[in-house]
């Protein structure tokens, strides 16, 4: 009995090897992960019946107890039994594809125990049929795939060699040679199958966990490349932000170039063919058409299945994925290769993976989009908002004045309409230079200091060098007609100092008063939000704080500070912005 055991090791070995050869093979690979499919099925059959087979003609002979070493049982006419490893390949067959594959592997391997011959062949083709319906009912609920602990595979090997072991007790002819065989194989076949079982589920693991562990790695890279690329796509398809994204990408992957496209034309192609996939031109192949109509990914592994119009292409392989909003088709992401071989599964995962993530990333651009339209509305409605006191005081001012001063009256008038085309020009502008928000200011203080010629004076010190810089209308303005309205409404002397200088290298603009200041129980809420009191609702000051915010993001910055009769002071920190801005459309 121990000197069967080294050369059941040797037998062991060699079922191993083949194993380990097998698990680098990518065929083997893709049947093992998918071997739900018939075809897959039947492909495992196949293997580890094959495996059966080279048990059975590698076994060790036994005859009348003595053990001969021979290397191939290629006689069909044997005397003996057979010591060998078959039960090991049928238990991973049934594990891993349940009770068709167990059932199929245990006919093969029985079967062709069967023609070998010998006292217990008909008892070992009964038990290898046996153990593979038994194991592949077990793997059905406690497969490879559910239980990741290898041990309770090795113990089902143990129980089905048992088994074995008694089926040929019960089976085979005479009885006293059956009991003596066992007393021979029993341990050593035991052991010795539970350890290549072993160490064959650590090969198949080792294929699961492989898997896993790449998966990993590309879900990492997918959501690095998705980190990159958000702030491009936040701006929605075109040009320039899809330029950046493919050149992103083709940083990130095995790609010899990557072209993005909305529903007419490409927006960007970077790498491999730029010569003839120019960016802006039409669609270049019909691949890409088909894409955009179905919404369904397209591959490609040949240069006509591309389709591309220049027949000396030099990209030989692509996939082409629909990128979406909303269920709707708005472009595509294509992914090219100069050999074939490139686009392997795992490039597939990864660019289905991108398109997934590129295809939400455009939801929020379209819902940030929508967001900020529906801001710009409500800024637009603030901004043609005037006060009806204002107006009416303004035109009781102007008509009074007529008669009186006709030459202070028609200056007046020409402020008026100063007034209201700043605030016709500022609902339809982002942004507007420095010098037209100083016009509105000083339009508004003519028309106030007509009716209050000795209540407030105002000071401006503003540098030259920023009236061309670009701020958001609407800024200084309200602060100025806040101070006058709130600041002092019944003191007298009352001063308000507007300032505009470069510090650090951005613009500080500075609105400050010496008035009554803001109460000490609304300080922390002026600015944050609107509030309930006699004086206001501080909209004016939640609204400029609201724009910078949404403009400037941490490069733009809103303070207040005040105090109960200290004043208050309203600070603003822009970037020199001094390109010009169009209109909101």
């Amino acid at each position: 009995m121990i000197e069967l055991l080294p050369l059941m090791i040797e037998r062991v070995g060699i079922l191993v090897i083949v194993a380990f050869l097998l698990s680098k093979m990518q065929s083997f690979r893709q049947i093992i992960h998918n071997e739900h499919t018939f075809t897959e099925k039947i492909s495992l059959i196949m293997i580890f019946g094959l495996f059966g087979i080279i048990s059975n003609y590698t076994g060790v002979l036994i005859n009348n107890g003595a053990i001969m070493a021979q290397a191939w049982n290629a006689d069909g006419d044997i005397d003996g039994a057979i010591a060998n490893t078959r039960i090991m390949g049928v238990v991973i067959g049934g594990l891993l594809g349940g009770p068709f594959v167990g059932l199929g592997v245990g006919v093969i391997a029985g079967v062709h125990r069967l023609t070998l011959g010998g006292f217990t062949a008909i008892a070992c083709a009964l038990s290898t049929i046996i153990a593979g319906i038994a194991t592949g009912v077990i793997g059905k609920r406690f497969g490879i795939r559910k239980n990741r602990s290898p041990y309770g595979a090795v113990v089902i090997g143990i129980l089905m060699e048992c088994m074995q072991m008694g089926i040929i007790l019960l089976i085979a002819k005479p009885y006293e040679s059956a009991l003596n065989l066992v007393e021979v194989i029993a341990i050593p076949m035991i052991v010795i199958n539970a350890f290549g079982t072993l160490l064959f589920i650590f090969i198949i693991q080792n294929i699961f966990l492989e898997k896993e562990r790449l998966s990993a790695l590309q879900t990492q890279k997918a959501l690095y490349i998705a980190q990159q690329t958000l702030p491009f796509f936040r701006q929605g398809l075109n040009p320039h932000s899809c330029k950046e994204v493919a050149e992103i990408m083709l940083k990130g992957t095995n790609a010899d170039a990557i072209a993005i496209t909305n529903q007419e034309r490409a927006l960007a192609h970077v790498g491999v063919g730029l010569d003839h996939h120019n960016p802006s031109h039409q669609l270049a192949t019909r691949l890409t058409k088909r894409v955009l109509e179905s919404g369904e990914v397209e591959v490609a592994k040949s240069r006509s299945e591309i389709q591309c119009f220049k027949e000396d292409c030099p990209l030989q392989a692509a996939i082409v994925l629909p990128l979406k909003a909303h269920d709707q088709t708005v472009g595509s992401l294509k992914i090219y290769y100069t050999q074939p071989s490139k686009l392997d599964t795992v490039e597939k995962e990864l660019a289905e993976g991108l398109s997934r993530l590129f295809s939400t990333q455009l939801e929020l651009a379209e819902a940030e989009l929508q967001r900020k339209l529906l801001k710009d509305a409500e800024i637009k409605a603030l901004h043609a908002q005037v006060h009806p006191h204002f107006f009416f005081n303004a035109m009781n001012t102007i008509s009074s004045l007529i008669r009186t001063d006709a030459d202070k009256a028609r200056k007046l008038l020409l402020n008026f309409s100063t007034f209201f085309r700043s605030n016709l020009q500022g609902a339809r502008q982002i942004l507007i230079p420095l010098e037209k928000e100083l016009e509105h200011v000083e339009a508004y203080l003519t028309l106030e200091q007509a009716r209050y010629p000795d209540k407030y004076q105002v000071e401006m010190k503003i540098d030259p060098a920023l009236k061309s810089v670009l701020i958001p209308p609407f800024t200084l303005q309200p602060l100025v007609e806040n101070s006058i309205r709130h600041a002092f409404p019944k003191m007298k002397n009352g001063k308000v100092a507007v300032t505009a200088q470069i510090k650090n290298g951005k613009m500080v603009l500075i609105t400050e008063d010496n008035g009554m200041g803001i109460p000490q129980n609304l300080t922390g809420l002026i600015g944050k939000e609107t509030v309930h009191s006699d004086e206001g609702t501080g909209t004016a000051l939640w609204n400029i704080k609201k724009r910078i915010e949404e403009l400037y993001g941490q490069e733009g910055s809103f303070t207040i500070s005040s105090g109960q009769d200290c004043g208050t002071k309203v600070s603003m920190i822009l970037p020199l912005t001094i390109e010009p801005m169009g209109e909101l459309r």
